[in-house]
């Protein structure tokens, strides 16, 4: 059978089934006793190519499904999952959880999100733009991708190939309180990565993507091919640096870690457990005093939008840090009863976090610069919440007089996230929105650059 006879179909059984699903789970709760009870029904399909030199290398239809029930004894919590969505399943996933409900020790924070904080009226964010491909499109599209990225210059000696993804789900949850609603969501994707290899051997890989709800919204296959062959080879020829201490820019890809090792910070499991550095923070200087960073969940068609969080609870529009002041947390309704305060909203995590912009293009960020380390690439996991310590492998290009001079790697960068949010001298215009985290190149006062 032809390819072109496989296409991702656009539908999805109707949410009024998924409905139906969730409302028999929790009866089924009660009816074998459990005081409270919460569910959750998914399922999707997804279409996923890689092309590699000219040739397809994976090809996959996959479509899943499952639910998930959680239950309460007064405060004791259990609970099971299954992919089967028969009523014989039901009923013994239901029984599973309340066997390990029965068994768990009591927590008085354990149960449901309190009533009030439940979403009453869930807007529409547009996050559902279903792409009729079929299979043979895919792949000349992700070929085209890569196609471009080795026509570009003879130096890119190789690939390691380019992928198209497209997915969509739908999700349904519903509790014991009244709660229940759903919604469908789309993520569709194109990345592509190559290796390029100088006259004198040095080998350089890179790569680019883009992703969108919107299938129309991607960048042209053949942009995202020669942006990835033009990343790979202007790291050609890097070199090391001694040890100093400089102004480092984080380009926006990897800016993005920065802010999220602060949403990590704020998250409620760390600040119960006492595993944060920003413990007791709220209403203190945590940044420089020009950052300003929100919390925007309902953008249409945006990556990280959610009309409500994973417990039911309305998501809502603030601010995080206004004049680098810390405004708030990360909380679901566990770490808020811990902490003794309400839950923002959080169950699941951030959506849309936004730093708001500077006005310097990354031009004016390398003028502003003037003599230091431009970070394009980070390795490794050196970071410790607890303490703010931070020190990764990066790779980059060294910058004098405002002007980049050379790629360079195999070093290392460290700092103290205190410090560095705190030394943030500028933030950048050219925001990336290729996520739940948007934000522009950031800028830090001073850091520890040494050769590795």
């Amino acid at each position: 059978m032809s390819t072109t006879d496989h296409p991702l179909s656009p539908a999805l059984p109707d949410k009024s089934i998924l409905e139906t699903l969730v409302s028999d789970i929790l009866a089924e709760a009660r009816r074998q006793g459990a005081s409270a009870a919460e569910a959750a029904v998914n399922c999707g399909q997804a279409l996923s190519v890689t092309v590699r030199l000219g040739e397809v290398e994976t090809l996959e239809h996959h479509r899943s499904r499952g639910l998930g029930v959680t239950v309460y004894f007064d405060h004791r919590k259990g609970g099971a999952s299954t992919a089967d969505w028969s009523a014989e399943a039901v009923r013994a996933t239901v029984q599973a959880a309340c066997d390990i409900a029965r068994h768990t020790a009591a927590d008085a924070c354990a149960g449901l999100a309190d009533p009030e904080r439940l979403a009453r009226a869930i807007p529409d964010l547009d996050l559902d733009h279903p792409w009729a491909l079929v299979t043979e499109a895919a792949i000349e599209r992700a070929r085209e991708c890569e196609d471009a990225a080795r026509a570009l210059d003879p130096r890119i000696a190789n690939s390691e190939g380019a992928s198209l993804a497209s997915q969509r789900a739908l999700m349904v949850y519903g509790n014991s309180h009244g709660f229940l609603g759903g919604y469908a969501s789309t993520r569709h994707s194109l990345s592509c990565a190559v290796i390029a290899r100088s006259e004198e051997g040095d080998m350089q890989r890179d790569g680019w993507y883009t992703i969108s709800r919107e299938p129309g919204a991607l960048e042209p296959a053949s942009a995202v091919g020669r942006r990835a062959a033009e990343r790979a080879l202007r790291r050609l020829g890097g070199r090391r640096l001694g040890t100093r201490q400089v102004p480092v820019l984080f380009v926006p890809e990897q800016a993005r870690g920065l802010i999220g090792h602060f949403l990590g910070a704020i998250r409620g499991g760390a600040l119960y457990r006492r595993a944060s550095f920003l413990l007791d923070r709220l209403g203190t200087a945590v940044f420089a005093p020009h950052i300003q960073l929100r919390e925007e969940p309902h953008l249409l068609r945006a990556l990280g939008s959610a009309p409500f969080d994973g417990e039911g609870v309305a998501t809502r529009p603030r601010d995080l840090v206004r004049d680098g002041m810390l405004q708030g947390y990360l909380l679901d309704s566990y770490a808020a009863r811990r902490l003794g305060m309400e839950t923002t909203g959080n169950a699941g995590g951030a959506h849309n976090v936004l730093l708001a912009p500077g006005t310097l293009d990354f031009p004016g960020l390398l003028r502003e610069l003037g003599s230091g380390l431009v970070v394009t690439h980070l390795m490794g996991q050196g970071i410790n919440l607890l303490t703010g310590d931070y020190s990764r492998g990066a790779a980059g290009f060294w910058v004098e007089n405002g002007e980049i001079q050379y790629p360079v790697e195999e070093i290392t960068i460290a700092g103290r996230l205190q410090d560095m949010f705190l030394g943030i001298r500028a933030v950048g215009a050219d925001v990336d929105r290729r996520g739940g985290i948007q934000c522009g190149s950031l800028l830090i006062e001073r850091m520890t650059v040494a050769g590795q």
